[in-house]
């Protein structure tokens, strides 16, 4: 089982605001592939899946506010 946390972002940047989620929870993900999508004040971005596996679990649904080293899913 893998978290998914936030990364550390750009000096200065501790939050980003979850605008799109690329997979649904039961989907397979692959390691690198495309898992969410973050806006911050200073850039739009994809992060990457750390892990391969079955998404399991979204803790935090599009739209909401995210910090740094916070969980955002979870892979199987």
């Amino acid at each position: 089982m893998a978290d998914v946390k936030l990364p550390p972002l750009a000096e200065g940047v501790n939050k980003a605001n979850i605008t799109y989620w690329h997979k649904a929870v039961g989907d397979s993900v692959k390691e690198g592939e495309d898992l969410v999508e973050l806006v911050t004040d200073k850039a739009t971005f994809n992060m990457p899946s750390p892990a391969s596996g079955k998404l399991t679990k979204i803790a935090v649904e599009e739209g909401s506010e995210v910090e740094v080293g916070q969980v955002l899913a979870v892979i199987e």
